[in-house]
């Protein structure tokens, strides 16, 4: 794991071997504690903000830089494992080759089942990330090799002819439509000429890829040269035995070393 941040070393974080047993005391009493579930929140944020991490997956690494880990945590909800919604952001993202400039995840109603393990329950998860135009260019390439897609600095998305690309181009809006991503032309530009083409002009439907653990792309908006498409899981939940939090933990307390989650990647991907 390289770290780049504000704080030089951990050492201050050692007594870290708690936490794993404070967080299965709390998690198995039906009215948990809001004091050891806030310790546990408030060490990873400081575990994890500002670092460069490379997580380990079974389909690859992916490295980033984590920039926001935050809750509205309220000691009542807490003290019955409620953590209310989560927000968590990454910048600087590299992944099987692919560069993204920044991700976001929003966990909302995040609460605590009591049980044995206890289990980390979300619903729904909002997940949205910024594709930046070569990585669009690159999947026209793959889908559709005779034509290139980009997103102007006014948050326009526009297709062109591969082979002809300064011929002109066709301005465009997308939507998502249950499984499908409907493209519907707007603009035909030739050159200096504009056509605005009629509101009835008929979308180009693309069958969208299936996500992994049921996640659907639910929004897709365009920015300044990007691409923002949002995927939503109805509930997630995840076993958090205190072994696996200790481990993740001891390896977030570690300099120079990767946070490898493969062996938990029915739970990550």
């Amino acid at each position: 794991m390289t770290y780049t941040g504000p704080f030089g070393h951990w050492d201050s974080f050692r007594p870290l071997d708690s936490l794993a047993s404070l967080w299965s005391s709390a998690a198995v009493s039906p009215h948990g504690s809001a004091g050891a579930y806030r310790t546990v929140f408030t060490t990873l944020r400081r575990l994890i903000v500002g670092r460069r991490l490379n997580i380990g997956l079974d389909s690859g690494e992916i490295t980033l830089t984590v920039t926001e880990f935050e809750s509205d945590l309220d000691m009542r909800g807490l003290s019955v494992g409620q953590l209310n919604d989560v927000a968590l952001s990454a910048a600087e993202i590299s992944w099987n080759g692919h560069q993204l400039d920044r991700a976001t995840a929003v966990l909302h109603n995040v609460h605590i089942k009591p049980a044995t393990p206890p289990v980390l329950v979300t619903a729904p998860l909002e997940m949205t990330v910024e594709v930046p135009t070569a990585v669009v260019d690159a999947l026209f390439d793959l889908a559709a090799p005779r034509l290139t897609g980009r997103v102007d600095a006014n948050s326009v998305a526009q297709i062109r002819w591969a082979r002809r690309p300064g011929l002109g181009h066709l301005e465009v809006d997308a939507a998502i439509d249950g499984s499908t991503l409907l493209v519907r032309p707007r603009v035909l530009v030739v050159r200096r000429l504009r056509w605005v083409l009629p509101a009835r002009t008929p979308a180009y439907r693309v069958k969208l890829p299936k996500l992994p653990r049921e996640f659907r792309l639910s929004v897709i908006s365009f920015g300044p040269n990007i691409v923002n498409l949002t995927a939503t899981v109805p509930e997630w939940q995840l076993d958090v035995p205190g072994g696996r939090l200790e481990d993740v933990i001891t390896q977030l307390s570690g300099m120079g070393r990767s946070l490898n989650l493969t062996r938990f990647g029915r739970m990550w991907e």
